[in-house]
């Protein structure tokens, strides 16, 4: 079936990044899967993250179907074009619809995204993760995909005020080597492994990121494990 929005989507995000000339670096894609189900997993730290996961599987020829709250569906300027790019809306009262959805579109031979954490971390570290990913990977018998992205919160996060200047930001995508998710096993113990390895990938894409704090005022978008002002998960959490 003919794509006739998520692909020109895809072209309108491009020439987005390229007025604010972000400076992309990807890695991994290979990792990828040309052909068949997948579930790509991703940590959360921005609102467009999902177009930077996205971006990963294009060298791939391949699109990404995005799990997101039902509440983006309703908006007059997302929803249509969330639809049309077949993204799957979550009822977080009612998840068995999208879980389903999510099924049935892993058999068939799609890559679906899930961001486990279920919202934007604001201490930009790792949150606890929620085992959908692992469940429908197990019974849809397909391999999970580890990645993270790193400087998007520099862009859009929440609590602060979009940057849609053109600052040059650079933007750090890693992809991970898949990994299995036997039918046999316990889904919290994949889980858990789960989170290990995208913590992992996104220690290397910390790691590769050239950009740096200009002063403690700029430091907002930084951990404090790694010397910024971010809040901490504890005191995020309380927030």
């Amino acid at each position: 079936m003919a794509e006739l929005v998520y692909r020109p989507v895809i072209g309108l995000a491009l020439t987005m990044f390229k007025a604010l000339d972000l400076k992309i670096d990807l890695k991994g894609s290979e990792n990828i899967p040309r052909s068949g189900g997948a579930v790509l997993v991703s940590n959360h730290i921005s609102y467009l993250d999902f177009i930077f996961n996205g971006l990963a599987a294009r060298p791939q020829k391949r699109l990404v179907r995005f799990m997101a709250k039902e509440s983006v569906f309703r908006n007059k300027i997302s929803g249509p074009l969330m639809r049309g790019m077949k993204h799957i809306p979550v009822d977080r009262k009612q998840g068995e619809a999208a879980y389903d959805h999510a099924l049935d579109s892993l058999r068939s031979g799609e890559i679906i995204g899930v961001f486990p954490e279920a919202t934007i971390s604001q201490s930009f570290t790792l949150k606890s993760f929620k085992s959908g990913a692992a469940r429908l990977a197990q019974e849809a018998g397909v391999p999970l995909i580890p990645m993270a992205v790193w400087g998007t919160q520099r862009i859009w996060t929440k609590g602060q005020p979009r940057n849609f200047k053109r600052n040059h930001f650079p933007v750090t995508i890693r992809v991970g080597e898949t990994m299995e998710a036997p039918r046999d096993e316990y889904a919290g113990a994949i889980t858990r492994r789960l989170r290990e390895r995208v913590g992992e990938v996104l220690e290397l894409a910390q790691r590769a990121y050239p950009g740096r704090a200009k002063g403690p005022e700029d430091s907002w978008w930084l951990p404090a494990h790694l010397g910024g002002t971010a809040p901490t998960a504890a005191e995020a959490r309380t927030a």
